[in-house]
Parts: C-alpha cells; structure tokens; sequence
C-alpha cells in the first residue's frame, strides 16, 4: 500500500490552502460581527469559483469538480482550519441531490453548484434528533401534488439556502420521504434564530410549515426513500467531518507549538516543561492516528472494497474518534496558551468552540457508537481489519 499523496491529491492539497488563506482574513470579521456582510460572501464565492473546489462532491459532467472522496477528504482538512465555520462557504452542495431528475438537476444543482443558489437540509425536529424515525412533519397527498406540516429544527444555512430539502412521512403509510421546496413557499415560516455556542458564518434556524403545497415534481428520489437517501449522506458527511476537524485539531496544534517555543516563563521557554512537552506529544499522536484512518476508509470507499453496511461502520468509527480527538487537542492547545486561549481573538479560543458541535451534529458520539456496537455484534469483528485485494 501507498499512502504517498498523488500529484494530483498534492494539487488539490495546494489549491485549497491557498483557498483557506484567503478565506481566513476573514475570521475576525465574522466573530466580531457573528457572520459577514454581504460583499464578503460574493468575494469568498468568487475565489471559490476560481480555485475550481466548487462542489468537490458533484460530477465535473455538471459543473462540479467531481472529486473522488479521498480527494474530498483531502481538501477538507485544509478547509476545517478556518474558524467561524468558514469553510462552509466552499460549498459541498447535500448529497441527496444527485438524486435529481434531469429537470430537478437544472432548477436546483447547477445553479447550487455555478454559487447562484444554496441548499440546505431539514430534518431533524424537536421530537426527531437523533431518532428521525420520530418525524412528526408529514406529507398529505392531494390530487396535484402534497401538503406539508410539521417543524423543523436545527436547519444549517437556513437563513442563506433559498430551498430546502425536507423529510417528511408521505401519504397514510408515512413514507419518509424527500421534497424540493424553494424556501419562499406560502406556509414556511422561519420562527426562531437560535444562539449558539459556536460562531457560524450561517445561522441554525427553526421552520414551520403550515399547509405548504408542493407539486408532484418536488418529490426528491422515490418516495419511501427518504432514509436510505439520507444514510447514504450521513456516511460521506461523517467522513468529512472527521477530515475537517483533524485539520482544525492540526492548526491548533501549530499555533500552540509556536507558542510554547516563544513564550517564556520562570526564565524558560515554556516548551522546556515536559508537561507543555507531554500535552504536545498528546496532540500529535491523536491528529496523526485520526487522519490515517480516516484517508483509509475514503480510500476504501473510492476503491469499492467495502459493503455498504460495513462502511457506514467505519465511517462512524471515523467520526467518533476524529471529532473526541480533536476535542481533546484543542483542550490541550488552549491551555498551552493560558489565559491568551480564552480570549476570542485567538483561532484556539474560536476552535474551542466551534469543534464540540462535532460531537453531535451528523449523529452524536453516542450514536455512532450504537451503530459500531451493532455491526459487531451482528458481524463480528470484520469492521476492524483492512480490505483484502483477493
């Protein structure tokens, strides 16, 4: 096996550094001001569209960048360096809607894709976290189209996306089921802007939805396929998650080796301490075991060597580890700093925050360790050993 980036991988790891340095002037701004004002967002999606990362995860055939998801996994650790969740502005338009039909495609993905529209997805609500078996918004059938009532929460860069992707339990058998909504259909009213721990770039908004008519033609994939479509979604996403927040836990780590090189204390650097010296070794170890094994289930997946249900195992495993270790570096990193890594205008203290989401959006910690217990106990131990080429 080859863990060498390729020249290409090394490319992709280039342009989106150099995508990432543009963006991170930015992060003050957004911190003083929780979000950016609107010639920042054109500027961000300009150089966006320049570097050529728009939408890494959509075929280059619609105008995405059609990146494999080692590829994927490679500029998004570069991009989990930014803070204000900034690195959402390059935009990975929702999985889900490569299952477009060709006229769905042309209203919704390519202009998601070309930056002149934005998604996001609905779906959990306040009795549906992370059981979304528990949905309670549900879908009538009419003889033109449906009807959707019900909430939703939680709906990250709803107050940006001007459509959403909404699960809904279709008809008398309460199908969950995906629709295509432009979010200024009569009936959707966004009710409450939470304020959170975090600083997002985009709000976490909550949505009603009274009486909402949509057409036939909104129905996202089949209906019934609500869940599948959207499992599929969490398992790329995980992946992800656990690439952007190594990238987050490694320049955490680079400020605070910096800093405990200068700082000086008690006639020292504070680097001669081997307490500073194990907190560093500490973090080293967590974002170097984390970024292998992630890189090895992306590669596992570009390659097809693993089932579906096995690899949603391994991604979940990704995602607990990488997310609780980047954690715990960040932890490390701010309490090198000392009283410094409290104060918001410096990157640990803003990682600080922004990383605990990780912990719980996309499936919670404890989730994703129902989902690794019950493939070994149903499978056994194959989750843990490496593809066989045979």
């Amino acid at each position: 096996m080859d863990f060498r980036l390729t020249p290409r991988q090394e490319e992709l790891r280039s342009a989106a550094r150099e995508l990432t340095a543009f963006i991170t002037k930015y992060e003050l701004d957004c911190e003083e001001n929780n979000g950016l004002p609107p010639q920042a967002h054109t500027e961000i999606r300009d150089a966006v569209l320049d570097s050529g990362l728009q939408a890494v995860n959509m075929p280059q055939e619609w105008g995405g960048a059609g990146l494999t998801i080692l590829e994927q996994v490679t500029v998004q650790a570069e991009l989990g360096r930014l803070t204000g969740a900034l690195w959402d502005m390059v935009w990975r338009p929702a999985n889900a809607l490569s299952h477009c039909t060709p006229e769905q495609r042309e209203r919704y993905l390519v202009p998601v894709i070309r930056g002149q529209r934005r998604d996001c997805y609905a779906v959990s609500e306040p009795e549906a976290g992370s059981d979304p078996q528990s949905l309670r918004t549900t879908a009538t059938r009419t003889a033109d189209g449906w009807i959707l009532n019900g909430e939703k929460w939680f709906v990250t860069v709803g107050d940006h996306a001007d459509f959403m992707i909404v699960l809904a339990a279709a008809g008398d058998d309460r199908a969950p089921t995906l629709f295509l909504v432009d979010k200024d259909t009569p009936g959707i009213e966004m009710t409450r802007v939470p304020r959170w721990m975090h600083t997002f770039v985009y709000e976490h908004p909550e949505f009603t939805f009274t009486e909402v008519f949509v057409p036939d033609t909104a129905v996202l994939g089949e209906i019934g396929q609500g869940y599948d479509i959207t499992r599929s979604w969490f398992t790329e996403e995980r992946l992800m998650i656990a690439a952007r927040t190594i990238g987050a836990a490694e320049r955490a780590l680079e400020l605070a080796r910096d800093w405990a090189v200068g700082r000086r204390q008690f006639g020292s650097p504070i680097a001669d301490f081997q307490l500073i010296q194990g907190m560093l070794a500490d973090c080293a170890v967590d974002i170097a075991v984390n970024r292998a094994y992630t890189h090895q289930v992306a590669w596992e997946v570009d390659e097809g060597l693993t089932d579906r249900k096995t690899l949603h195992a391994k991604a979940a495993i990704a995602k607990l580890s990488a997310s609780e270790a980047s954690g715990r570096v960040i932890d490390r990193c701010l309490q090198i700093f000392g009283g410094r890594g409290y104060d918001r205008s410096y990157p640990v203290e803003r990682l600080y925050r922004e990383l605990r989401v990780d912990r719980i959006w996309e499936g919670t910690s404890e989730i994703q360790r129902v989902i690794i217990a019950n493939e070994l106990i149903k499978r056994g131990t194959d989750v843990l050993r490496m593809p066989s080429a045979q």
